[in-house]
């Protein structure tokens, strides 16, 4: 059981990895994170990981992680405020130009 913890850690540790390196001004989807973490149907799994970022150092910017239509599910207007400071529109918790400003880590990251 330990070991299962452990795994969960060094997991949610990748996708904090993945979701610092979007660039400020763009999103992705909880989908395409766990597509670059090499999770098939991941995409729960990057949610729930966005959940534990309290704390966290560096800090993690889950404003910019939405669901695949540009959504921002469960947010309570906080995660549309930071957005919103970046420069992207949100309209009725949407990501305006949501394709337009979506980020593909396994395309466009830099390694």
């Amino acid at each position: 059981m330990k070991r299962k913890i452990t795994d969960s850690r060094e997991l949610f540790q990748g996708i904090f990895d993945i979701v610092r390196t979007i660039p400020e001004g763009r999103v992705s989807s909880y989908g395409a994170v766990a597509k670059a973490m090499g999770l098939k149907a991941g995409a729960r799994m990057v949610g729930r990981a966005m959940g534990y970022v309290d704390g966290v150092k560096p800090a993690v910017p889950v404003q910019r992680v939405v669901n695949s239509i540009g959504l921002l599910s469960g947010d309570d207007g906080t995660r549309a405020k930071k957005l919103e400071a970046e420069g992207i529109k949100v309209k009725n918790g949407k990501v305006v130009d949501f394709r337009k400003l979506f980020w593909d880590p396994i395309n466009d990251m830099e390694l």
